[in-house]
């Protein structure tokens, strides 16, 4: 795929009224587009220049700054004027009406990185990790998605391809040119540095282990039986009062949803209707609703109230809820009893299958943080320093070299660790998107050795 010539044209910012507005150009000979919108030549380049802006009819529409970026020094690799005005819709869309009438293109959704792509400003990997800051719930994740944007990550995966392509060099060339001038290769070196190059696969995996699940979060199901509290719970939790909280049984009748971030985790909670026997076809509808969201959720809370301890109920709930799901039984409305006995049978916990439970109130909160630490467990989050925002395809990719390469530590022949060696290494490539192929490599072993002088 080729980038286009054509001239495109967007508003960057968002279509409502605020302080700032953005309008964006890009492609080539953006000279006559800067001529007819701001009736003065192009400004020197990375100059910010207080222009008036024109509509079509040839009226001052606004006063603001315009930007330009040269080729290939832009965003996108190609010419790029940025129009900043006053954050007004109508302003906006004049300016980009005029545009389109000097013969620019509205773009096409996500075409400036596109074209970022295509002119090699940006990798496939920062391309995603673009629309991950882009759509990041949380700090973590922004963090975490800049690392990825500013090609960390690449670099740490380059690193290993490099120290990969030196054991290859070292090996082939023992037992291919054996006769020549080649220093000897140091099995114990070789393996001392694979185990190290495992090491850090590993803590790369678990870096991308939490980078995905900042970028996907967990859907946390809350049922149980009506008025035990799950409606204040999830109010408690997210801090707002999403959910109608009344002593009437059964006031929640459909899902009630909720966003709550945990350490980093995005969370969507969801309120379902109390499960209970009942000819109310509304509410019959409802709790249908409510097993079905519990099949598609990671972690079930499990919400019962501490006056009617474990019910028959609670216990069919816990025993039809899915086997591949994480229960967490909360038992709810601590503050009504002073002397309450937080105390359960391992037999019970082991019986229905609860990961955990917690004893809280929603009404004061206590409990809450000990609850909070509990789901944290339950979510089984990687301990990693460094955390990245890359797609899943890429730790698919980390894991075929990680077990390449502990391969190659039990490889009987060298031509077999060579070989682990390779796919370690392909896989490694296809990560940064760089190919090297058998002639790199008797390059590499003919340039650092003058084999056959």
């Amino acid at each position: 795929m080729e980038a286009s010539p054509d001239v495109i044209v967007a508003i960057a910012t968002a279509p409502v009224p605020s302080g700032i507005g953005v309008l964006r150009l890009s492609g080539h000979g953006l000279a006559d587009f800067c001529q007819k919108l701001t009736h003065r030549s192009l400004p020197l380049p990375r100059l910010a220049s207080l222009r008036y802006f024109y509509d079509c009819a040839g009226l001052a529409i606004d006063q603001g700054l315009l930007i330009y970026f040269s080729a290939p020094a832009s965003f996108t690799g190609e010419e790029v004027i940025e129009f900043q005005t006053h954050g007004s819709p109508v302003v906006l869309h004049e300016l980009q009406a005029h545009c389109l009438a000097c013969g620019a293109r509205l773009a096409e959704p996500g075409e400036f990185t596109l074209r970022a792509y295509l002119n090699n400003r940006l990798d496939l990997m920062q391309v995603e990790a673009v629309s991950d800051l882009i759509h990041a719930e949380s700090r973590q994740a922004a963090i975490s998605a800049t690392r990825s944007l500013n090609g960390e990550f690449r670099l740490v995966v380059h690193e290993m391809i490099n120290l990969l392509v030196d054991h290859r060099v070292f090996l082939e060339s023992h037992f291919d040119f054996s006769d020549e001038d080649v220093p000897d290769y140091h099995h114990s070196s070789f393996v001392s540095s694979i185990q190290s190059m495992i090491s850090r696969l590993e803590a790369l995996m678990m870096g991308v282990q939490r980078g995905l699940l900042l970028r996907t979060g967990k859907k946390v199901v809350l049922i149980g039986v009506p008025n035990v509290g799950k409606s204040s719970l999830l109010n408690y939790l997210t801090e707002e009062d999403h959910a109608l909280v009344t002593p009437i049984p059964g006031t929640t009748r459909d899902v009630i949803k909720g966003y709550w971030v945990l350490e980093g985790i995005p969370l969507h909670l969801v309120d379902t209707a109390g499960i209970r026997s009942t000819d109310d076809l509304v509410e019959l509808a409802g709790i249908e609703r409510t097993w079905k969201e519990a099949s598609q959720a990671d972690i079930a809370l499990v919400v019962v109230d501490a006056a009617q301890g474990i019910t028959a109920d609670d216990r069919a709930i816990l025993e039809k809820l899915p086997r591949d799901i994480c229960k967490v039984l909360i038992i709810n409305k601590i503050d009504l009893f002073s002397n309450f006995d937080p105390d359960m049978p391992n037999w019970f916990v082991d019986e229905v299958g609860i990961s955990a439970f917690f004893c809280v109130s929603a009404r004061t909160g206590k409990g809450i943080s000990e609850l909070k630490r509990g789901i944290m467990k339950s979510l089984k989050v990687p301990d990693a320093d460094d955390v990245f925002m890359v797609s899943e395809r890429y730790l698919a990719l980390l894991t075929r070299a990680r077990d390449a390469l502990s391969a190659s530590l039990s490889g009987e022949a060298d031509e077999m660790v060579a070989e682990d060696l390779q796919v370690a290494q392909r896989a490694l490539q296809r990560v940064v998107g760089r190919e090297y192929a058998s002639d790199d490599l008797l390059g590499d072993i003919f340039s650092r050795f003058c084999i056959g002088k």
